[in-house]
């Protein structure tokens, strides 16, 4: 299974993109990271409306689509690895995780999920996510291969 990150802004150096890589290449599927970014001062609705718009066009024809939103299903670890397990079992090829803007993302794009996905109710910085998502990411590879990584 194929998995492709699109994500509103620019990683540049530092501790964040440096951990992001750290799980990233723990990860035996093969990850690509797709960077959009609407640079245009904008009012926040139409800049929602511009980041989806650069997201949609990015989306993998036929991924599975996992959206994080704070407004998402919370699922355990282990209930997101069961998930993917499911969609790698049905034969699904390619999942698509987009991680939206500062302003969250346009309901259009909410309602094209697979997966409405909340990490948490808390709210953590952009770039942050991008690391505790393939953190995620890795442990459910380990829950689904049976590495004691994961422990319940």
């Amino acid at each position: 299974m194929r998995l492709t990150l699109i994500a509103v802004g620019r990683a540049r150096p530092g501790p964040e993109r440096d951990l992001f890589a750290h799980y990233a290449k723990r990860l035996k599927w093969p990850l690509e990271v797709i960077e959009v970014e609407e640079k245009r001062p904008l009012p926040v609705e139409v800049r929602r409306q511009r980041e989806a718009e650069l997201i949609a066009a990015r989306l993998p024809a036929g991924a599975r689509r996992l959206i994080l939103d704070e407004r998402g299903r919370d699922l355990s670890s282990r209930q997101l690895a069961e998930r993917l397990g499911a969609w790698r079992d049905q034969g699904e090829a390619h999942v698509a995780l987009v991680i939206g803007g500062a302003d969250g993302l346009d309901d259009s794009l909410r309602r094209q999920a697979d997966l409405l996905l909340a990490l948490g109710r808390a709210t953590w910085p952009h770039m942050l996510m991008r690391s505790l998502l393939a953190e995620q990411l890795f442990r459910c590879q380990s829950i689904l291969d049976n590495h004691p990584y994961h422990r319940d």
